[in-house]
């Protein structure tokens, strides 16, 4: 009995073991995550760069990006960004770079490198290519496509979109549209307000004519109560 609890525990941390040990390989990648985000809007881009080498560091990585009209990087310390752009003004690609005196990202460690971007492209899937940058001059190029389900010794970063939603469509004509509807209330607000006010003045004016009515009836009361 305690030999096949003991055996069945020792399969137990093998399997684990060898799971966790295959998350740390798949974690190893370059990654472009952004949760909701969805075809023809805008998002904010996260990218993980974690350092594979045991004794170089990642000093710079650099990202393409599919022609965007926008894209703006977050401020970090120690780090140096640039955005590409196309003869037309589209953003084409972006790249972090450590600093004079920054060691980069180590061994064991990776690092995030935000960027706001849009409007993504009007398909399901979108690729961005990296190249990673090592303190010893290697250069990792992050760039093969997945193909029939496997995934490549070093595959470009990859994001699902989701289908475009209503907004996403109206673009600047939701902000038209909302303009219009604050119009509307406020015209309608208006119209309310003068109608309330007609109203108090027809009930003002009822006031009057039924006061000078019973002012009438009391003084005729008054004069008849006197002749008698």
């Amino acid at each position: 009995m305690n030999r096949t609890v003991t055996r069945a525990l020792g399969t137990g941390v093998l399997s684990a073991a060898a799971l966790i040990a295959a998350a740390g390989v798949a974690s190893a990648h370059v990654t472009v995550v952004a949760p909701g985000a969805a075809q023809g809007g805008y998002t904010v881009l996260t990218v993980r760069v974690p350092t594979e080498s045991d004794t170089a560091s990642t000093t710079s990585v650099s990202v393409d990006l599919p022609d965007l009209t926008s894209a703006r990087t977050e401020p970090m310390p120690g780090w140096t960004a640039t955005v590409e752009r196309s003869a037309d003004d589209k953003a084409t690609g972006v790249t972090w770079t450590a600093d004079p005196g920054n060691p980069g990202v180590g061994p064991g460690q990776f690092q995030q490198f935000v960027l706001s971007a849009g409007p993504l492209p009007e398909e399901d899937t979108v690729s961005f290519p990296a190249r990673q940058t090592y303190s010893d001059g290697k250069v990792v190029a992050w760039d093969q496509p997945t193909t029939d389900g496997a995934e490549p010794e070093y595959p470009a970063p990859t994001l699902e979109l989701a289908a475009a939603s209503a907004d996403e469509h109206a673009g600047h004509g939701g902000h038209a549209a909302g303009a219009s509807d604050t119009t509307t209330t406020a015209t309608t607000t208006a119209a309310a307000s003068e109608s309330s006010d007609d109203t108090a003045l027809w009930v003002a004016g009822v006031a009057l004519v039924l006061g000078a009515l019973g002012a009438a009836l009391g003084l005729g009361s008054v004069l008849r109560g006197r002749r008698s």
